[in-house]
């Protein structure tokens, strides 16, 4: 059985990060709350959010496909600096948000798990990208 390289395991990573935001993009603009595909999936939202979110997730596959197809140092840098500061957001977000008031049944734990997928994801973009990320030029 032949193993993986690990430029084999990043590129399987991006193009996975590129269905899944591509699935997100497509989730909100038709307003289906999947979770897994909304952080919030039980938190009330506005057409005009999913249509932004919608639109902005778009860009976020374009990138991540773009990045597998070239496998650019630059590209690689870039999704891992603005995977980091999303995963932050997310935490600090679902920290600070009283759920509460939305509904109170809702708690900040139930979005954990997902929260927890995409950090377990992000170290595995910096876990098989060393090679790109400190790549001397």
């Amino acid at each position: 059985m032949k193993k993986l390289s690990q430029d084999q395991i990043l590129k399987f990573l991006l193009y996975s990060g590129a269905v899944y935001f591509l699935g997100v993009a497509i989730a909100h603009s038709f307003g289906s709350k999947i979770p897994g595909l909304f952080v919030y999936y039980n938190v009330p939202s506005y057409p005009y959010q999913d249509r932004i979110i919608s639109f902005l997730t778009f860009g976020w596959a374009g990138l991540f496909f773009l990045t597998a197809r070239k496998m650019e140092p630059d590209f690689i840098k870039l999704i891992l600096v603005i995977g980091l500061v999303a995963v932050i957001a997310l935490v600090v977000n679902t920290s600070i948000t009283d759920f509460n008031l939305l509904d109170p049944s809702i708690s900040s734990s139930d979005y954990s798990w997902n929260i927890g997928a995409l950090v377990f994801y992000w170290l595995g973009l910096v876990m098989h990208s060393r090679q790109h990320v400190f790549k001397n030029k």
